[in-house]
């Protein structure tokens, strides 16, 4: 047994442990137990390996169970929680820790109160607005977040540390200028190229740019928005980690085929995936893809892709240990974590089955169906089992369309900064923008209007999800025990 898989299995024992805590809560008899036996397991069998090890996988098992209930314990003792449903009026001076989710007729302001722990989301009117970085003073009731029949509101927020919710207070405008700089100046770059990219492209091609470039889906319809959900493509209308997996599985593709040496295809992709973070306000779920893609390449990079699962599970390790509320809560990092793993193993398989397609000078035709193909079966079994429904035509949709997300992307921030600095220029590269906005569009719209589009599926259980995977690693293994017959053939 070598060191990294005995890193490799400790890393799976911390993150089994809080999996364990998230859906059946551990008592203080069991963890008393598990830490006794992992002990003895070390002290008395340490000359054998494979129990020794077994032995501290016990321990970090307890180490993870004892993380996520830590977690729980501080939401609890939450102090603004404590005032939540309760007719006592309460003041609250904070600074908006994010930048306003503007809606059509109101916005939400995630806010940090002064000297306490946790935040609070505050429904406000549109009018008047307010910025990131404002402190404000607001008189209201706190209220516990809702929990609907096929939502649960609460903990969704929870994972984000709000416990509270203030609905259409008094706000009063104490002060400006108090959050980060570097987010002053990303959300002011942000809001510049969007009123610009208005002044080229109309809805719905308007909202869709909004929506890959930052992923904000303000100016999106909720027409629209339906029509994502049933042709399963509702991913490509946000920052996901599923995106940004697949996004940064392809440009390192895309920058060889252009003639950049390995070097410099591996940096600068790098570069382009931090700043494109940076750029749509480093939001925490695109940072946690951010780190899951850039262990990828890095592992591609150096010819070590057989080990990035090992890195994959490291990292989401360290994650969770920064907030385990993630694992059971987070669709999103969810979705990084599979979409990633699916990419590393599942991917040879597809290579291997699109090897006789042709590539194109600037288009890897088999590398980019096998990444996306490869990505969407890994996360289908996640997206069937949190949203009740089989896309039947997604496979055929995203085939069609994320295999372009990358290029079209970059594409989208070359004209926003040429929009910004040099009118002509910025209306030049509208076009192409236009034309392949346009192209989702029309295949979304097309795809939507087929009567055998989704199938819907109520209460589904969680060993249906069990037995999915399960299949999937079968197939998995099977695949790498014919590689090796043919390796051993040769």
């Amino acid at each position: 047994m070598s060191q990294s898989q005995i890193f490799l299995f400790i890393c799976l024992s911390f993150i089994g442990g809080i999996f364990l805590n998230s859906f059946l809560p551990v008592g203080a008899l069991v963890k008393t137990g598990l830490v006794i036996l992992g002990i003895l397991l070390i002290s008395i069998f340490w000359r054998y390996k494979k129990i020794t090890v077994l032995g501290f996988c016990i321990l970090f098992l307890v180490l993870g169970i004892w993380r996520h209930q830590l977690t729980e314990l501080r939401i609890m003792n939450n102090e603004l929680r404590k005032y939540n449903d309760q007719e006592k009026i309460i003041t609250l001076v904070g600074v908006i820790a994010k930048e306003p989710d503007i809606r059509e007729k109101s916005v939400k302001l995630t806010v940090q109160p002064e000297n306490i722990n946790g935040k609070v989301l505050v429904i406000a009117s549109r009018y008047p607005e307010y910025q990131y970085g404002d402190k404000l003073k607001i008189i209201g009731k706190l209220e516990t977040p809702l929990e609907f029949e096929d939502f649960n509101y609460k903990d969704y927020l929870a994972k984000d540390g709000i416990y509270s919710i203030m609905y259409y207070s008094k706000i009063e405008l104490v002060g400006q200028g108090f959050g980060k700089p570097i987010y002053k100046i990303l959300f002011y770059f942000k809001n510049k190229f969007e009123e610009t990219a208005r002044s080229f492209i109309s809805p719905p091609q308007e909202g869709i740019l909004e929506a890959l470039a930052f992923g904000d889906e303000g100016n999106i319809s909720n027409d629209w928005k339906e029509k994502f959900n049933i042709t399963g493509t509702r991913h490509i209308a946000a920052v996901s980690g599923m995106n940004i997996t697949i996004i940064s599985a392809l440009l390192l593709n895309i920058l060889l085929l252009l003639g950049f040496w390995r070097n410099q295809a591996f940096y600068l992709s790098v570069i382009l995936l931090v700043i494109y973070i940076l750029m749509i306000g480093a939001p925490a779920s695109a940072v946690r893809a951010g780190i899951m893609g850039i262990i990828f390449l890095t592992a591609q990079h150096f010819g070590r892709l057989s080990a990035a699962s090992r890195a994959v599970v490291f990292s989401a390790a360290i994650i969770l240990a920064l907030n385990p509320l993630l694992l059971k809560l987070d669709v999103g990092f969810q979705l990084s974590f599979l979409a990633m793993m699916g990419i590393i193993y599942l991917q040879p398989a597809f290579l291997n089955f699109f090897k006789k397609m042709p590539d194109f000078k600037f288009f890897s035709l088999g590398t980019t169906l096998s990444t996306t193909l490869s990505a969407q079966i890994f996360t289908l079994p996640i997206l069937i089992y949190n949203f009740g429904y089989i896309p039947l035509i997604s496979p055929i949709t995203n085939i069609l369309i994320v295999p372009f997300l990358a290029p079209i992307t970059i594409l989208i921030f070359v004209f926003g900064f040429s929009a910004m600095l040099f009118w002509p220029l910025g209306f030049l590269f509208s076009l192409p923008v236009w034309f392949f906005l346009s192209y989702i569009t029309y295949l979304i719209d097309g795809f939507s209007k087929l009567s055998f589009v989704s199938l819907s599926i109520k209460n589904i259980h969680w060993i249906w999800l069990l037995i999915s995977y399960l299949i999937l690693g079968l197939f998995i293994w099977r695949f790498k025990e014919k590689q090796k017959l043919k390796f051993l053939k040769y």
